[in-house]
């Protein structure tokens, strides 16, 4: 079937996007589910949630959901910034300076000295 420009595939119809309310989710996820119901965008939400599956993997989104419900919150939001959090590396390991390239002088901060230099170009 050929789309027409601007036509949405028939995935994301919402009769079609209501068909994970039958799923056998895990705990947390089902718990998040639940509480999306009542909200208005609440289906968008769990599909994106579910999205998020095929990337981070079920054990990782499950651990995100139930990070969430731990925190009192529920949208797909907070859910994927946990999981793009646990993605993201921590701060690289500092490194020790080798004695032969430690500063001798320390600077100084001479504000005139730079306008001196500054007069004289």
């Amino acid at each position: 079937m050929a789309l027409r420009a601007g036509a949405r595939p028939q995935a994301r119809c919402p009769a079609q996007r209501r068909t994970f309310k039958d799923w056998v989710l895990p705990a947390s996820m089902e718990r998040v589910r639940r509480k999306l119901a009542g909200a208005d965008d609440g289906n968008r939400q769990m599909v994106d949630i579910l999205t998020a599956v095929l990337t981070d993997g079920l054990p990782a989104v499950e651990a995100a959901c139930a990070e969430a419900i731990a925190h009192g919150v529920h949208s797909a939001d907070v859910v994927l910034n946990i999981l793009a959090r646990q993605r993201d590396p921590g701060p690289p390991a500092t490194i020790l300076t080798p004695t032969a390239l430690t500063l001798r002088h320390a600077p100084i901060a001479d504000c005139a000295r730079y306008d001196n230099l500054r007069r004289t170009i």
